[in-house]
């Protein structure tokens, strides 16, 4: 599956959830880990965690009574990749930029 890239920097755009994936970085937590260190309602955390799910950064499953999250590091890759190929595209401008000018050094007026 490609991840919608749109849905995913928007997931990822919410300091929230930002927290929740560095949480889950570490590994899997249950829900209610998950929304311990945050001063909001466990249905708010549920949302976020909708939101991080929707775009494919979460996974969730539920046994028993307890849902354990646990992230989903290829689709953090994907935005890994496309950020890493618009810093290869900008340092090959760069590149080329900084030849002209030693190319083309500036004459003094």
């Amino acid at each position: 599956m490609t991840p919608n890239l749109d849905a995913l920097f928007q997931a990822l755009a919410d300091p929230t959830r930002r927290a929740i994936v560095e949480r889950l970085s570490r590994g899997p937590a249950s829900v209610s880990d998950l929304a311990r260190p945050f001063d909001m309602s466990l249905p708010a955390v549920v949302q976020h965690l909708g939101v991080l799910e929707a775009a494919g950064v979460v996974a969730s499953e539920k046994v028993g009574r307890v849902r354990t999250c646990r992230i989903e590091p290829a689709v953090l890759s994907r935005a890994e990749q496309w950020i890493n190929e618009r810093r290869t595209a900008w340092e090959q401008r760069l590149d080329r930029l900084g030849a002209y000018l030693a190319a083309n050094p500036e004459e003094p007026s």
